[in-house]
C-alpha cells in the first residue's frame, strides 16, 4: 500500500473547514471543548482523539472515520521517518 507523501495534519485540515470570521473561542465553544485544546489541535500540536472525531463529524457533517484516518495516515507518516529496530518475523512452530 503506499501512502501519501507528507500529509497534512488533521488539524492543519480542520483549519481550512473553519469560517474565516470564526475565532478559535467559537469554535471551541461549538466543540465543547477547551480553546487550549483546540488550539493545540489546529497547531498540530496534538492529535485528533476519538472523541474530538465524533464532535467534529456531527458539527461538520462528516464521519469520525475521515477525522480518525486522517490522524492515522499523519502518525504512520511520522513514525515512518523515524530509525526503526531491526524486528524478526515471528516463527510459528509446527501445529
Amino acid at each position: 500500500m503506499s501512502r501519501m507523501h507528507n500529509p497534512a495534519h488533521p488539524g492543519e485540515v480542520l483549519r481550512e473547514w473553519l469560517p474565516e470570521e470564526m475565532t478559535v473561542t467559537q469554535a471551541a465553544k461549538e466543540l465543547q471543548v477547551s480553546r487550549v485544546t483546540l488550539s493545540k489541535v489546529l497547531n498540530g500540536k496534538a492529535g485528533i482523539t476519538a472523541s474530538m472525531a465524533l464532535r467534529l463529524s456531527s458539527w461538520l457533517g462528516t464521519t469520525p472515520d475521515v477525522w480518525l484516518g486522517m490522524q492515522t495516515q499523519w502518525d504512520l507518516w511520522q513514525a515512518e521517518q523515524q530509525p526503526r529496530p531491526k524486528i524478526r518475523p515471528l516463527e510459528r512452530l509446527p501445529v
